[in-house]
């Protein structure tokens, strides 16, 4: 058996990477595409390698002899495409037709990156022609395969035939085959003659399968790879993926936590950090959204009048002491960054607040208990004589879980107003708690009783919408709003999350249904988690649990351990300020089956 490496593309797309380099030269976590493509391949006691260069061919020729020399157990062959440039794979492919004759053939591009086990799926397959395929998911591009009963390829998809509605049906070629010597002869390369001269060079080399499945009889069956990783490298941000994705033990969950989100580009990730209401929105607010896209993508949204209009209907308060923004992210910016004076904060805490402030002026509180409690005396105790103007609360607290009772939080604003200071209080997680709907300060009677208070409320947790982008802040310090609306862009929503405002009080029952049944299933999953013997939880009336992790494991080695063999994500807490080294994580509360499918890994640790 003997291999051919397509490597003459130019890389257009990765920008600086491939400035003085072709795509196989660029380092993945600092092992260069071709080195780890070689290593794997050095493992089959291959006849030769066939490398097709074009671009920057002489510095792929060079780095080849000078660290693969005569000896090293690989047998090297080089063919050049001198057009490059001006032609695609099928040209390359071509030019090498007479090699790829010789013997049964490992057919690879360059761009790939993939798991050590896949090429030898490929070599040891019975199969004698196979492309390796991967289940359709939705970061994939370019070809797609549908198959028979029995795996044999019946077509291949252009982007041009692709159909959304067919999805569940695609598998995507990992750009990997395998093809036997008389496959080559008898079929490929003959119609690679006929598509060449018919349609010219510019094309790609799958057309050519394509045509080929269409006869009947054709033998090309498709091996899937299952759960083994692999990625395609187009572009920076391929790049970046594929960096994460095959991460050492070391940098894993460091790159997985720099993103800060988008793990949808990873489809197989059973996210546990993601902190959503798993029963909200309901299939029916989804499809309304779904009929209106094509209106909403096209269209304007309103600006802040109009949508303050529908936070305030939404949350039965006035207007004028309503700001909506892209986030409640955006408003803690604003809020915070116009707060002078000292704040007081129980850490640990959600970091965007004192990442707000500078450090001087936050005053910290960190409860002296295990399991970070503490209540509205606590706080009135501690900060009793500190110089603060504001005062922090996040109820349920982040990522404590710990919860404040409505009329201990009233007691609270009112020591706080004796005292002139702001009250600021982010109730994300509040629709989470026992009794919610009496939990909440959006009260136009509360609110102008105590206009010391400010609260603000991330709509993504609670409503199970984080794509959308929306939070509000409230206060009757009408003031106070008016700057805010101010001070952010004056179409800071997108039509999206406007029409969420303007169709949500039809599901409001939904919603209230959907909170409740999310109660019953924490109780559930508490009781389950509680019987896991190195994982000590702690209460809470939000949608995570705060545990504290017991040997064997430490929470940096239960995190990697879920994510790397499992692709499970919880939140190891140790980065979080007070916690370093106390072995705290946060593990959110999904639906049943996600929550049962953790149980299950977690039994299996045991």
């Amino acid at each position: 058996m003997q291999a051919i490496i397509l490597a003459a593309g130019m890389g257009r797309r990765l920008g600086r990477y491939t400035h003085d380099n072709t795509k196989c030269m660029v380092k993945v976590n600092g092992e260069r595409l071709i080195d780890r493509l070689l290593r794997q391949l050095s493992s089959l006691n291959l006849q030769k390698i066939i490398i097709v260069t074009g671009y920057k061919g002489e510095n792929l020729r060079q780095h080849i002899a000078e660290n693969y020399p005569e000896g090293c157990g690989l047998n090297f062959e080089f063919v050049d495409n001198p057009i490059y440039d001006h032609t695609n794979n099928i040209y390359s492919l071509s030019l090498a037709k007479d090699k790829m004759q010789e013997d049964d053939t490992l057919l690879i591009e360059s761009d790939l990156i993939f798991s050590d086990n896949i090429i030898r799926m490929a070599a040891t397959d019975k199969r004698p022609n196979i492309a390796l395929a991967a289940k359709y998911e939705t970061w994939m591009d370019g070809t797609m395969i549908t198959l028979d009963d029995h795996n044999h390829i019946v077509n291949f998809v252009t982007k041009q035939a692709f159909d959304y509605n067919d999805v569940g049906k695609y598998y995507k070629t990992v750009n990997v085959y395998k093809f036997s010597r008389e496959f080559s002869q008898n079929v490929y390369v003959p119609f690679l003659n006929a598509y060449c001269s018919a349609l010219g060079n510019n094309e790609y080399y799958e057309q050519v399968l394509r045509v080929i499945t269409l006869l009947e009889g054709c033998d090309l069956e498709a091996l899937d790879i299952g759960e083994e990783k692999w990625y395609e490298i187009d572009d920076e941000q391929d790049l970046d993926i594929a960096e994460t994705i095959f991460a050492n033990d070391k940098e894993l969950l460091h790159r997985f936590n720099l993103r800060f989100g988008g793990h949808w580009r990873f489809p197989k990730l059973l996210d546990f950090c993601y902190l959503v209401n798993p029963y909200f929105p309901p299939q029916r607010l989804k499809d309304e959204l779904r009929h209106n896209f094509d209106l909403l993508l096209t269209e304007y949204p309103s600006g802040m009048f109009v949508n303050s209009m529908l936070a305030a209907k939404n949350f039965n308060i006035c207007r004028d002491y309503v700001v909506v923004g892209n986030g409640a992210a955006e408003l803690i910016k604003s809020l915070m960054e116009r707060s002078n004076g000292r704040i007081g904060i129980t850490y640990p805490t959600f970091e965007e607040y004192p990442n707000r402030m500078p450090k001087e002026r936050i005053e910290k509180y960190i409860p002296d208990n295990e399991n970070l409690r503490y209540t509205a005396q606590s706080l009135m105790s501690f900060f009793e004589g500190k110089d603060i103007s504001y005062l922090l609360l996040i109820n349920p607290d982040n990522p404590s879980g710990n919860f404040i009772p409505k009329q201990d939080l009233l007691t609270l604003a009112t020591w706080c107003s004796e005292r002139n200071i702001r009250l600021i209080v982010d109730e994300s997680f509040v629709d989470f708690s026992n009794n919610f709907i009496e939990n909440t300060l959006l009260d136009n009677n509360l609110l102008e009783t105590y206009p010391n208070i400010v609260v603000l409320k991330s709509i993504s947790k609670s409503y199970g919408v984080p794509g959308l982008r929306l939070g509000i802040l409230a206060s009757a310090d009408t003031e106070l709003i008016s700057f805010i609306k101010k001070d952010v862009s004056i179409w800071n929503i997108n039509s999206f999350g406007e029409y969420y405002m303007q169709i949500y009080g039809k599901y409001q029952s939904d919603y209230i249904a959907a909170c409740n049944r999310f109660i019953e299933e924490r109780e559930r999953f508490g009781e389950e988690l509680r019987k896991i013997n190195f994982l000590e939880v702690t209460p809470s009336e939000a949608n995570y649990f705060f545990c504290r992790v017991l040997p064997p494991f430490t929470a940096e080695e239960l995190s990697l351990t879920l994510l790397r063999d499992h692709q499970i994500m919880i939140k190891n807490c140790d980065g979080k300020s007070s916690l370093k080294g106390k072995n705290f994580v946060r593990i959110s509360i999904r639906n049943k089956a996600d929550n049962d499918r953790l149980l299950r890994v977690l039994q299996s640790l045991l």
